[in-house]
């Protein structure tokens, strides 16, 4: 049957039919909400690169995910930022570590109850140079240690499930990472604690405004021998078989907007849960565009995180989600 019997726009006519037939759809619980955690007490300090955005002190964090959790938003992503750094990362796992401080806190709200705690698994807020692992340098070459780091990943994912961690995030892109959490948690007790994995995560000029956010710029050399390519589709589908076959239980791409493709083939290959990471550039370079009259934010904040939807994430992680749950509301 051709034109004039068939006709399209049949179905475009009316709000409510326009509803009836969509086919991807948002909520605020399909939203996870980063926050970045800092020492102090009333500490609201705001991220010049990232409008909207603040390194909070717990006191503050709690008031976030308190509004988060009334505006029905899925969960929290929380990154520390340390009072010291060490070219370990020993801020990381300690047990009064910044990030086990707010999950402690956190656990004690109401909103605890409503929202997923989830905790990014990485040393490069916690490192003196900035990298996600400990660096052999010599001379102006330098290489990062993957084993002696995955030992330190794992200790850190287990002190963030005994202060309260729903879920564990590993996001440093180490061979291995994945089983070494999965044998230190069931170890410690905590084998029914998820791991969501960066299993996809991609060397990429959009993370800019998140380093002044979380204070990880690295002090030398860059993150390219440990994060993935960005022209490479096949090797991050091996990457994501590869953390499955490990244990983890979710998987997180990273970015979103530039690599739709990939969230498109992860959907298609795997059968898991699977969310994807609007990044701090993605978030920042819309928010630019909004100040300067050039895109309606409303529209354009709920059409970028249906884009993602519609490439097949479940779960989005993303700056815009109180933003996003407001309109959604």
């Amino acid at each position: 049957m051709s034109f004039p019997q068939n006709r399209m726009r049949r179905m475009r006519q009316s709000d409510a039919l326009r509803a009836l037939v969509r086919e991807t759809t948002l909520e605020p619980g399909d939203l996870i909400y980063p926050l970045f955690i800092c020492p102090g007490s009333g500490v609201r300090n705001p991220i010049s690169s990232m409008p909207g955005v603040f390194n909070l002190s717990v006191d503050e964090a709690v008031k976030e995910a308190e509004e988060a959790a009334s505006l029905g938003i899925g969960g929290l992503l929380l990154f520390g930022l340390p009072a010291e750094k060490d070219e370990t990362g020993t801020g990381a796992w300690i047990d009064d570590g910044i990030v086990q401080q707010a999950l402690r806190a956190l656990r004690q709200t109401p909103a605890a109850k409503k929202l997923v705690m989830i905790t990014d698994v990485c040393l490069c807020e916690y490192t003196s140079h900035g990298h996600c692992g400990i660096v052999n340098k010599s001379g102006s070459d330098f290489a990062i240690d993957n084993d002696p780091t995955v030992e330190i990943l794992a200790k850190t994912a287990v002190s963030h499930a005994r202060a309260g961690a729903d879920v564990v995030a590993p996001s440093d892109m180490m061979d291995g990472r994945v089983a070494a959490i999965r044998s230190a948690l069931d170890a410690a007790g905590f084998g029914m604690t998820p791991i969501l994995s960066y299993a996809s995560k991609f060397f990429s000029a959009f993370y800019g405004p998140f380093r002044e956010a979380a204070d990880s710029a690295p002090q030398f050399g860059d993150r390219r021998g440990y994060q993935m390519d960005g022209a490479n589709l096949r090797e991050a589908m091996r990457e994501i078989e590869l953390d499955l076959e490990e244990g983890a239980d979710m998987i997180l791409m990273k970015p979103s907007m530039p690599y739709l493709d990939v969230i498109r083939s992860a959907r298609d290959r795997f059968d898991v849960p699977m969310g994807a990471y609007q990044v701090s550039g993605e978030y920042s370079m819309l928010q630019a565009a909004f100040e300067r009259g050039w895109l309606d934010r409303d529209r354009a904040t709920l059409e970028s995180l249906i884009g993602i939807r519609r490439a097949g994430a479940e779960f989005i992680v993303t700056y815009f989600a109180k933003a996003a749950a407001k309109l959604l509301g």
